[in-house]
């Protein structure tokens, strides 16, 4: 009987430590969940875009859609996406800017959207840096009217952005504290914290950021819980503005595009003017 216990507890040691195995190599695969496209012309989803190209200080080049602003002196939108699908996904949020008279860069991370590379921490500072590089240099954004916005991941990927070059304002929607906070909700059972190579610590971060920071999010999210948004807020050194939006799942059109999102980018582009 002892002999069959201990050979069942070996089987059940053995098993997790294959299961924590395989989450360790394989855990990015759970965290970014790119789409290859493929992506349409810029025109043809967004009316005024051109398709553009951004070179990351490692070499790579990656797709983006750049819509003009209708003066040499327009605010500009840096749109840093989720951590799914590709640009084309973003495409309404872009028209709904654009109608507002801002300058907006839509683009895809490294492996996403048909872009080289693969997806990581590092490599997505480095591919958002580079989208900020295009628009002051190609874009003609003035670097005191531009505005980071970022959606989900995209809200860590811009506040570590902010660190480095602070923006005129900076918009994070349903954004998670760290990476590892919002993966313990999913994966409770695991020791995420001590597995995750990726961290994204969003929340301490965003203390260093002493521009205006507009948190956004939804009051149902069932991915990013609305507590770790709330706690973001809590945490911004020059906090502006918090809106909750009603009823909103983390993927609803309401929260990719819908009038909230909208103004309280519009809301730091007009501040920028000041």
């Amino acid at each position: 009987m002892l002999r069959r216990v201990v050979v069942g507890a070996a089987v059940v040691v053995l098993l997790c430590t294959l299961l924590v195995g395989l989450l360790w190599a394989f855990q990015r695969h759970l965290v970014y969940l790119p789409d290859d496209g493929p992506v349409p012309p810029a025109a043809q989803s967004v009316p005024g875009a051109r398709d553009v190209v951004l070179e990351t200080d490692d070499g790579l080049r990656l797709g983006a859609w750049f819509v003009p602003g209708p003066t040499a002196d327009a605010p500009g939108v840096l749109v840093a996406s989720g951590n799914g699908g590709h640009r084309g996904m973003r495409a309404p949020l872009a028209r709904a800017l654009a109608d507002e008279g801002l300058a907006v860069l839509l683009f895809d991370y490294r492996g996403y959207g048909g872009n080289p590379g693969t997806p990581d921490e590092a490599g997505l500072a480095l591919d958002v840096r580079a989208a900020r590089e295009y628009l002051l240099r190609d874009g003609g954004v003035p670097a005191d009217r531009l505005v980071y916005f970022g959606e989900s991941l995209g809200a860590a990927v811009v506040t570590g952005l902010a660190v480095e070059h602070p923006p005129a304002g900076l918009v994070l929607r349903s954004p998670f504290t760290d990476l590892a906070a919002v993966g313990s909700e999913h994966y409770p059972f695991l020791p995420v914290r001590a597995l995750l190579r990726d961290r994204y610590p969003v929340a301490e971060q965003v203390r260093e950021v002493e521009v205006p920071t507009t948190v956004v999010y939804g009051e149902a999210d069932s991915i990013v819980p609305p507590a770790q948004s709330r706690a973001v807020a809590d945490a911004a050194a020059a906090l502006h503005r918090v809106v909750e939006v009603p009823g909103a799942d983390h993927n609803d059109l309401v929260l990719l595009a819908g009038d909230e999102v909208v103004e309280a980018v519009v809301e730091l582009a007009d501040l920028s003017a000041g």
